[in-house]
This record gives structure tokens, sequence and C-alpha cells, in this order.
């Protein structure tokens, strides 16, 4: 069974070395000695949420931390072919659930886009608390898949911002119930003709009702591919996922 996994902040992790010692504290450290209640002699990996691990054994715990003896410390690279689930905002949570499931099924960061028919909105003081609640989510996700990297919640795009964003990726894909490829297709074709460089794969998935044909078209004329996701119609919360697993097998990721 893997060890449990708890972060600590991004760099941190640096100046330790097998046989050394790293004391994590603060709520991760609470959470490890009053939740999980880890002993002295129980493994354990602290990771820095950006690669960076840390697997030991508890040395001391307590009210003020947990004592780690590291046994090794490794960096984690990145695939060479980084995913990005572009997610509509959508209703009842189910945009939470989709990068929650995604980021349990390896997905490198997440971009909230206010779409036409999102009946969300992220807006005022609301768009940061809303930000934030994602950031929560995608963390608590990384640790429960055991992660070393926590996905990267980027800031918030309208369709004007996206289509930016499909002009500058290297390969864009609009996840549409019309489209006339599948996205196995789309992507063996796409592998079949690129260098093996490192490079960003955007998969985009619309709200509960769907992508506008507007927001098609716009995508479309920035570079953007339309690709069909199997033979059903799929949730705002289950596509994205979906297409993380198919696209992980495709660009050998898994």
């Amino acid at each position: 069974m893997s060890n449990p996994v708890f972060f600590t902040s991004a760099g941190s992790l640096g100046d330790v070395s097998p046989g050394g010692t790293f004391v994590l504290e603060g709520p991760e450290a609470r959470h490890a000695v009053t939740v999980k209640r880890l002993g002295v002699g129980e493994s354990v990996d602290i990771a820095d949420g950006s690669g960076a691990r840390l697997t030991g054994t508890v040395a001391e715990a307590g009210p003020a931390g947990l004592t780690v003896t590291a046994a090794e410390v490794v960096f984690e690279e990145q695939p060479d072919v980084r995913l990005v689930l572009v997610q509509a905002l959508a209703k009842g949570d189910r945009d939470e659930l989709a990068i929650e499931t995604a980021t349990e099924l390896g997905i490198d960061a997440v971009l909230p886009w206010q779409s036409e028919r999102s009946i969300v909105r992220w807006k005022g003081d609301r768009a940061a608390k809303a930000h934030a609640k994602w950031e929560s989510v995608v963390t608590a996700a990384a640790k429960q898949a055991r992660r070393a990297w926590i996905p990267q919640v980027r800031s918030m795009v309208d369709t004007g911002s996206l289509a930016k964003a499909v002009a500058d990726a290297d390969l864009a894909i609009i996840l549409h119930e019309d489209a006339k490829n599948p996205l196995r297709t789309v992507l063996e074709e796409w592998v079949a003709t690129k260098a093996a460089v490192p490079r960003e794969v955007l998969l985009i998935v619309g709200p509960e009702g769907g992508i506008s044909p507007r927001e098609v078209t716009r995508l479309s004329d920035a570079g953007a591919v339309t690709a069909l996701l199997g033979n059903h119609v799929l949730r705002s919360s289950t596509a994205g996922p979906a297409a993380v697993v198919l696209a992980s097998d495709i660009l050998g990721r898994w």
C-alpha cells in the first residue's frame, strides 16, 4: 500500500537529503497527527506540490509538528505532453466534481471557463472565493491520489480569452456531441505528426447546456478542433475525466 501524502510549500524540500529530517508544520501536520494519527516509525510521503517528494518515517509526532526522517528525496518530472482541462462553470458543483476526478486521473492544470451558457457566474468577491475553492478541491484530490504535483488552477477566462489560449496551444480539442471525428482519431493523428518535445493539449468541456454554436465557431477559428467522445452524451462532470483517461493512454502518459 502506498504511503499517505502530506503537502508542504513549494521548494521547501530542496535542502533535505537522505538521513536528514524535515519538520512538517501547520494544518497538514495537524491533519497527520490528529486525524490520520500517524505515529513514530510509520512511513509517510511529504510532497511540495511541484514535483519533489520525500519518503521517510515518522521520528516525532506531536502538537509542534511531524518530524520525518528522510529515506529518499526525488523529483518527479511532468509528462512530455501536459493535459489542461478547460472546464466550463457548471451548476450543482458539477464543475468541482469534474476537476476533482480529473486531478485523481492525472490532469496537469485546470482552466475555469465562463461560457455563454454557464448558469454559475464568478463575479467580484465570489470569483476569488470560487477560485480558492477550486484550488482546495484539486489539492485534496492530489493528496488522495498520492501525487507529487498539484494541478495549477489558472485564472478564469471568458470565451474571448479562451480563444487566445487556444491559439497559443499546441492542440485544443472541443469535446462536442456533433463532432465527426472520434477523440481517439484526433489524438492519434496529432501524435503521428508531432516531434517528441514538451507540449500542451487543451481539453475543452462545456456547461450542462452545452457549448453554443457561436462559441464553437469562435474557438474553431482560433485553431481548436472538435472531437466526439463516445456514443453517448456525457454530463459536464463526466466528459473531462473520460477524455483524460483516453488521452493519457494514447499519449503514453500511462
